[in-house]
């Protein structure tokens, strides 16, 4: 950007027109250290971006089992005091209903693992979270599916943890595709000087 206002100043002092643009002949080819510098501030726009993204998704889902850990609790103190475990009371037992927020609380904390973890086994943090949370979903789907009335207000117990799975699944997936392409681009540089 700098090399670009540099000739825009030049172009904009030397001609008669006040308002020309460059053209692509008024540029020289980048050097090796330009590029060098090029590519390392797009790796660390990246890193930094996607520490930043991964944050904000595990954050989210740290706010999501702080409420079912609260939801267990009233659960275990006061059963079927919550109103969204209520409808469930003459279905099944409150036993179960404690171990599904429990299975809640460990599919949303895999998905956090898999965000904020910088080894390989990343991806199946996030594909186990995945597919516990499509179990669990079938769970409370088919205990929704039981009840006399369908109870739209309670379509979060059996999406939710699955959305956040899927939602951390999806961001970690396009984070390595702008990291990948960052290290392509690396790559090109190196592979054009070999040249």
């Amino acid at each position: 950007m700098k090399r670009l206002a540099k000739g825009w100043k030049n172009i904009h002092s030397d001609s008669d027109d006040e308002f020309s643009l460059p053209t692509s002949s008024d540029f020289q080819p980048m050097d090796t250290e330009e590029q060098e510098e090029l590519v390392r501030s797009l790796e660390r726009s990246q890193a930094q971006q996607s520490r930043f993204w991964r944050s904000v998704f595990a954050g989210l889902l740290c706010c999501f089992v702080a409420f079912l850990i609260f939801s267990i609790h009233g659960q275990t103190t006061m059963p079927w005091e919550l109103r969204y475990h209520a409808y469930f009371m003459g279905e099944i037992e409150s036993w179960l209903v404690i171990a599904a927020d429990w299975a809640a609380v460990l599919v949303c904390s895999l998905a956090i693992a898999g965000l904020l973890n910088n080894s390989r086994s990343r991806r199946r943090f996030l594909w186990f979270s995945c597919c516990a949370g499509v179990l669990l979903a079938v769970f409370w789907l088919y205990n929704m599916l039981k009840l006399d009335k369908f109870r739209w207000d309670v379509i979060w117990l059996p999406l939710g943890p699955l959305s956040g799975a899927g939602f951390c699944l999806y961001v970690d997936t396009l984070l390595n595709e702008s990291s990948e392409e960052v290290k392509k681009l690396r790559g090109y540089m190196y592979a054009y000087k070999s040249r």
